[in-house]
């Protein structure tokens, strides 16, 4: 047997050896990038949970959230700025979300399910009021996002079983 043999059959038995190693270090990355996602759709829905819990937890907020849906130049300052600290909490984590799904950590299923949230809220015309205050927090490509579900021109349907009109009309009553 001469060296070059020798070489091959060592290169043979180095790829031999080197294919187990590579499809397990693929299985390793693919099982981290399986958790990873998972551990970052727990963080959003924590964060979603945490946001959401604003509007059951304070009995005053309801009212100001349903109005200020309705018509956000309406408000007096008082209640635009507790409606824009709720909105710009809400719409950061919308942007967060939409950066998750862009880096393909949010699944396209996911995704959907939150830009049918987002344009269920930026259809109604106090939250499109309140956009344009603060268009310019976010990204330029978040802000074409949301400016797409606006001019999709979709109806409010979020709160449309709600009886929004009848329900302001008893609360400016009292």
């Amino acid at each position: 047997m001469n060296w070059e043999m020798l070489a091959a059959i060592g290169q043979l038995a180095a790829v031999l050896v080197g294919i187990p190693s590579i499809i397990y270090l693929a299985l390793q990355i693919r099982e981290q990038t399986r958790e990873r996602r998972q551990s970052a759709v727990n963080a959003l829905t924590v964060q979603w949970g945490d946001l959401t819990k604003s509007l059951h937890d304070n009995a005053e907020f309801p009212t100001i959230f349903l109005r200020g849906v309705q018509s956000f130049d309406d408000f007096d300052a008082v209640s635009k700025l507790r409606f824009s600290a709720f909105f710009n909490r809400f719409f950061k984590n919308f942007e967060g979300m939409y950066f998750s799904y862009h880096d393909k950590i949010l699944t396209p299923a996911l995704w959907g399910e939150i830009e049918r949230t987002m344009s269920d809220f930026i259809a109604y015309p106090g939250v499109q009021q309140w956009w344009e205050t603060r268009r310019h927090w976010h990204t330029e490509e978040f802000a074409r996002v949301i400016d797409a579900l606006i001019a999709r021109g979709d109806q409010p349907k979020a709160y449309s079983t709600y009886n929004l009109g009848l329900g302001m009309r008893n609360e400016n009553l009292m």
